[in-house]
């Protein structure tokens, strides 16, 4: 029978993802100001240029990774598999790219409640973030996808 995925399992998947999401942005605005730089001859607004074309790349970027990932055959993020994580709607099935983005844009409600929404998947019955309430997602410890589906069934 699966487990649900808890806070600090699911906090170690998010700075694996970190870390992967930050040294791969950080080459392409390294990228970036030098084509600029090269391209434009240099000057303080190329600072401001690849600023905010970096935090734009980072924003898409962000929401396709987490997206493309947890809708995938595999149900998680780089950090997720790492960990044995699968996200889940709540019937134990893969979620759809577009559920995938909401529950990514809900992670803005959970943070700017002072990372409350983050804290609750410590203490909810599921072991739910409030992104993943939102959302209608579940996050499992689960080696083998067919795991959620039999604790799925547990519960009917």
């Amino acid at each position: 029978m699966a487990q649900y995925g808890g806070f600090w399992r699911r906090f170690l998947a998010y700075l694996i993802d970190s870390i992967i999401l930050n040294v791969a942005f950080g080459f392409v605005n390294f990228a970036i100001g030098i084509f600029l730089g090269m391209a434009m001859g240099g000057g303080p607004e190329i600072a401001l240029v690849v600023s905010l074309l970096g935090g734009l790349i980072g924003l898409v970027g962000g929401w396709l990774y987490y997206a493309i990932l947890e809708s995938s055959s595999r149900q998680a993020t780089f950090g997720k598999q790492a960990l044995g994580l699968v996200v889940t709607d709540e019937a134990g099935r893969r979620i759809s790219f577009g559920r995938a983005t909401g529950r990514h844009f809900a992670k803005l409600v959970s943070a700017l409640i002072l990372m409350i929404g983050y804290f609750m998947a410590g203490w909810t019955r599921r072991k739910q973030g409030l992104h993943d309430m939102m959302a209608g997602t579940l996050v499992y410890k689960a080696g083998n996808p067919q795991d959620v589906l039999i604790d799925v069934e547990a519960f009917r």
